[in-house]
């Protein structure tokens, strides 16, 4: 049994990974700004911790624990940007790692390994270009937020705490995300890829990326940067033209960039932007994906 501190616990990768967890029999310690809706979603915490101040020291909170999963972050597809919401994204990632980082400083028996999301928003626009864990940065803002995101945890490494961060790609699930949000026109017959349909998604079905962080958290000798993508990306309109044909529906009607970014704003980009990334890292490590084929992948979320 592990004593897990996780952030995040109510999001779509925290509630499920919370799931697993438990069904394992992990002790898990949930930091939230919601306290009753933490309590009312994953109920078989043991504790749940208001984490609203990250001025404050919750050191008390993560002394003798052998993990924390940070998971926590403002939705980037959450609403139009605005200053204000940028604002909150970035704050949301940057300000609580930071807290966590500060806490963890002042316990006597330190966690084993800090987990942290990070995003493959990290690579910014690249066309073509295949992305391995050492690619470079890009400059747009969401990279800088990744890049501050995942360097707000590195003094960790100093004090001998292992960490892993995640690059999250399109995470695949019909409970939220990108995926049920093209649901509906394809069930509306006007379904079709989003801009040009040239730009690389890299994806992830929700059951892999569970079964990423407990592989992460199991593993002593992983850490380091690690892509949490398939290692079968596909092109926009190929995603589109294999959801169609799970769907059974057309993939005829794409939406044009102008109108994506007439109705989205900047937040338009985060959808937008072509990358296509590859896992070698994890690869390389011995993990296994369920589904590494998107059709596949689909069929199983779609068919349940």
């Amino acid at each position: 049994m592990k004593k897990i501190v996780i952030t995040g616990a109510t999001g779509l990768i925290g509630r499920e990974l919370c799931k697993s967890l438990f069904t394992r029999g992990d002790e898990l310690t949930i930091f939230s700004t919601s306290v009753e809706k933490a309590k009312a979603v994953l109920p078989f915490a043991k504790e749940v911790v208001e984490w609203k101040n990250y001025d404050k020291d919750y050191s008390v909170h993560l002394e003798g624990k052998d993990a924390v999963i940070h998971l926590a972050g403002a939705s980037v597809a959450g609403k139009r940007w605005n200053q204000s919401y940028k604002k909150e994204i970035y704050d949301s990632r940057i300000n609580t790692t930071r807290n966590l980082v500060s806490s963890i400083e002042k316990c006597e028996q330190k966690p084993e390994v800090f987990i942290s999301a990070s995003a493959i928003g990290f690579y910014g626009e690249r066309e073509d270009s295949i992305l391995s864990e050492t690619s470079s940065a890009g400059n747009d803002f969401l990279s800088h937020v990744c890049i501050d995101w995942e360097n707000a945890s590195e003094q960790l490494e100093m004090l001998n705490v292992r960490r892993a961060i995640v690059r999250t790609g399109i995470v695949l699930s019909t409970d939220d995300g990108a995926l049920k949000k093209m649901l509906l026109p394809f069930q509306l017959y006007v379904g079709g890829p989003l801009g040009n349909g040239k730009q690389w998604f890299s994806w992830i079905h929700l059951a892999d990326i569970i079964s990423l962080y407990l592989f992460l958290l199991d593993n002593k000798n992983l850490k380091g940067i690690f892509n949490a993508v398939s290692p079968q990306p596909v092109q926009m309109k190929t995603f589109a033209k294999i959801l169609g044909k799970v769907l059974r529906k057309p993939s005829l009607f794409p939406v044009p960039k102008f109108i994506l970014k007439l109705v989205m704003g900047e937040s338009a980009s985060a959808i937008l932007a072509s990358q296509k990334v590859k896992p070698g890292a994890l690869l390389e490590a011995g993990f296994k994906f369920n589904y590494e084929d998107l059709e596949l992948a689909l069929i199983d979320l779609l068919k349940k």
